[in-house]
């Protein structure tokens, strides 16, 4: 029998792949066990030595459980890895106590925030504006009414002007070789930098104590101005260097001139990064006080009026109020505080679904182009 005789007797059909093909992801369970007593086994001790002495919850932690915890993940860190692992096991135990000590102060700051400010939250508070409210009117009367259209007009009056600027900066970034684009990135990125009250001072000492206008909203959305222009520039930036440049290639290859393929190609496939970027630029100038205190002041009546005049916003509201210092008045500014963070959370979970959609639009594309390739 032949060496090609005896092949051909054996069964070529395709072996199915076992079970545990993958050894990256088998799991010793002593290991398992090990880790589990020494995340446990800390926090037990802890427990009982603050319970013996009455200890404060804060220092049991910092001087039982944290010198206890870190012992624990270096014995089970050389158990497992040998000495390479006790490094990563003490970054390990520093990332889950860091995580844990933001999260906690995050959460703490938001349920502050809500329980605090949703006792004085009404169709009155909402509605009504302040004309004849004394700090130690009761809240019954008066509310934000006034603050949410004075901020909705500054901050929609600073996206009208920023929102081009910042979409033409990107642009030029992304589809020109101009020299002068290496001293305009740097400027974005010295900008994104620029503290509020400084954008603030240059303008009420510029255009307000020299006498050439008054206390007015326009003012206002100026100062704010320098600080949503980066944040639009820079995410929409990134938006356009995402579009694959097959896309424009192909307009191109079709004999498209280079600004139709911009505005027809490039432009609508980043166009749920560039509303992105607006709504995050929104959201980083929605709560900025200083800027405000120094060019728009405070009122307590309703105008609609940008140009003339004082004119009140969400976190002048809550300036005015926290620094009257009597209950009433700092209930109101949790009231305007609670408001502030449901604007801020509404504008960043827009933002987060639009971004979403945009990765399962790609993810889909990705696909329909694997599939043409393999036909």
């Amino acid at each position: 029998m032949t060496t090609f005789e005896a092949n051909s007797n054996l069964d070529l059909s395709p072996v199915a792949r076992p079970a545990n093909a993958e050894p990256w992801k088998r799991k010793d369970p002593k290991q398992v066990l090990g880790v589990a007593i020494a995340a446990i086994l800390p926090a037990l001790i802890t427990w009982l030595v603050g319970t013996s002495v009455s200890a404060d919850p804060t220092i049991a932690v910092v001087a039982v459980f944290l010198p206890l915890q870190l012992l624990a993940a270096g014995i089970m860190g050389v158990r497992i890895f040998g000495k390479r692992g006790i490094a990563e096991s003490l970054l390990i135990v520093f990332t889950i106590l860091l995580t844990i000590l933001v999260g906690s102060l995050l959460l703490s700051v938001l349920w502050s925030v809500i329980s605090a400010g949703a006792q004085t939250i009404s169709w009155t508070f909402l509605s009504q504006n302040n004309v004849y409210i004394s700090p130690t009117t009761s809240l019954e009367y008066g509310g934000v009414g006034h603050s949410i259209i004075g901020t909705l007009l500054i901050v929609g009056l600073t996206t009208l002007v920023t929102v081009p600027f910042g979409i033409a900066i990107a642009v030029y970034l992304t589809e020109t070789r101009g020299k002068a684009r290496g001293a305009i990135r740097i400027l974005i990125q010295a900008m994104s930098g620029l503290p509020s009250v400084v954008a603030g001072l240059f303008v009420y000492s510029a255009l307000i104590a020299s006498g050439i206008t008054q206390y007015a909203g326009w003012a206002g959305s100026l100062a704010l101005l320098p600080l949503m222009l980066p944040t639009v520039a820079r995410i929409a930036e990134e938006a356009l260097r995402l579009v694959p440049a097959d896309y424009r290639n192909g307009a191109l290859a079709l004999g498209a001139p280079a600004y139709r393929a911009f505005l027809q190609v490039t432009l609508p496939a980043a166009k749920t990064g560039i509303v992105t970027a607006v709504l995050l630029g929104i959201a980083r100038i929605i709560g900025e006080t200083a800027p405000l205190l120094l060019t728009t002041f405070a009122a307590n009546n309703t105008s609609f009026n940008l140009f003339s005049g004082s004119m009140s916003s969400l976190p002048t509201y809550l300036y005015q109020y926290i620094s009257n210092g009597n209950d009433t008045s700092t209930q109101r500014a949790w009231g305007a505080a609670l408001v502030v963070l449901i604007l801020v959370g509404v504008l960043f979970t827009t933002a987060r679904i639009l971004g979403r959609s945009k990765k399962t639009t790609s993810k889909a594309l990705t696909k329909a182009t694997n599939a043409r390739k393999a036909k």
